[in-house]
């Protein structure tokens, strides 16, 4: 559209054909884009759910969620203690990552620090994103497990009548890969929630103060209920990574197969069996293997689902 002056009036020539052929191949070249992750993400769960047939057969879906045991010479398999790992493991980093994370995005969103050190701290979250994994694991081996040793024999010493403190620390465990995970989702959940608390119109903090609200009054009656969707998608994101996360929480959780309600026993998830056992696998193990990866494909998936519902139900009120 090209916009030219002719005396006072301005006017308006038509687009040419091939501006309009070129808009037309943008937006189909998107459309391809868009269908080609759905497609992807489609021949992933297939290919999956095709390999991992012979143990759906043998197992079924209630015998293999509630089996215990993972032995590979007598071809009994079960996944409970990685379900189980899985999803507290995740817990514990979400119990730490959100509140840290939602009040980082908070000053970092608020005029409450110079631009100058903001835009530090910022940097610095993001850096936090692009560390490996196993380097937040070999960390954690060297850094985080000692004083959480020493910490947990405290804790199980004076409060070992509780389960949660029923095992004295050796180690690896629960606790350690817990807290890796809150640290490795931290970046996640800062950097979306202060987008989500940055595309807040200013109009609405300036309402509010112009009704008599104060500071506090207007982050927390009006910004962050505005920015709870954006919020939710941040956390909900962060599940899904910490519930997927492989190489550092193999180092840190101790890879053993049981159920145990202490956060210093050591325990196990879905990617740290893949990752231990599907290089040496062979027969029905890599059938159970794959088994597994399809019912952490299945629970990332409900967590997305259950993020996209709450949204919509947020965004309706």
């Amino acid at each position: 559209m090209n916009i030219s002056a002719q005396g006072d009036k301005p006017t308006i020539s038509p687009r040419s054909e091939f501006e309009k052929s070129l808009d037309k191949g943008f937006i189909w070249l998107t459309r391809i884009f868009a269908l080609a992750i759905a497609a992807i993400l489609l021949w992933i769960a297939i290919q999956v759910g095709i390999e991992s047939v012979p143990a759906i057969k043998e197992f079924g879906v209630v015998r293999f969620l509630t089996e215990s045991t993972w032995n590979p010479v007598n071809n009994v398999y079960g996944v409970l203690p990685q379900v189980y790992g899985t999803l507290v493991s995740a817990f514990i980093g979400l119990l730490l990552a959100v509140p840290i994370g939602v009040g980082t995005a908070i000053l970092l969103s608020e005029n409450w620090l110079p631009l100058s050190v903001r835009t530090v701290l910022v940097f610095l979250v993001e850096l936090l994103a692009a560390i490996p994994s196993v380097v937040y694991g070999i960390w954690g081996i060297f850094v985080l497990i000692p004083p959480l040793t020493a910490l947990g024999k405290w804790l199980h010493n004076s409060f070992g009548w509780l389960p949660i403190f029923s095992t004295v620390p050796t180690g690896p465990a629960m606790f350690p890969a817990g807290i890796i995970l809150g640290i490795m989702t931290l970046p996640i959940i800062t950097a979306i929630s202060r987008d989500a608390l940055i595309s807040v119109p200013s109009s609405l903090r300036q309402a509010a103060l112009g009704l008599g609200a104060t500071r506090w009054e207007a982050l927390f009656k009006v910004i962050l209920p505005t920015a709870f969707s954006g919020i939710v998608s941040a956390v909900m994101l962060a599940l899904g990574r910490a519930m997927g996360e492989t190489m550092a929480v193999t180092m840190l959780i101790g890879n053993s197969n049981r159920i145990s309600p202490s956060l210093f026993a050591p325990a196990n998830t879905i990617s740290s069996l893949l990752a231990n056992q599907f290089a040496e696998a062979s027969g029905l193990q890599i059938s159970a293997l794959m088994y597994a990866a399809l019912i952490l494909f299945v629970l990332t998936l409900i967590v997305n689902v259950l993020a996209e519902f709450i949204v919509m139900r947020v965004n309706r009120l």
